[in-house]
């Protein structure tokens, strides 16, 4: 397959999913999302539920939105949930903000 094609068809999986996430995202029965975005290497991302629940009840359901990202990401990566939420936790003790860049992401 020449690079044109398979940069045609890496942008019709790439538009597929984002349907499909604008298909998701529309509907008055949404309890909870959480939506990641990257632009120009700059990260953005925002998490927002409805909920008459108790606090453990709502930790829970941020928990099942965070695994579900965490099992997407290890399908791209070809790598175990477990190593994904492993390096996200590290990650995520070396950082006191979500990296709003790239580039401020910590080496190892």
């Amino acid at each position: 397959m020449s690079d044109d094609a398979s940069a045609t068809d890496e942008d019709d999986a790439f538009e597929t999913e984002l349907a499909r996430a604008r298909d998701l995202l529309d509907g008055e029965s949404i309890e909870a999302v959480h939506v990641g975005v990257v632009r120009d290497g700059e990260v953005d991302t925002t998490f927002a539920q409805r909920t008459d629940a108790d606090a453990d009840d709502a930790g829970l359901r941020a928990l099942a939105l965070l695994a579900a990202h965490v099992r997407v990401v290890a399908g791209e990566a070809g790598v175990e949930p477990a190593t994904v939420a492993g390096d996200a936790a590290t990650l995520a003790g070396q950082v006191e903000q979500i990296p709003a860049d790239t580039e401020q992401i910590p080496d190892e």
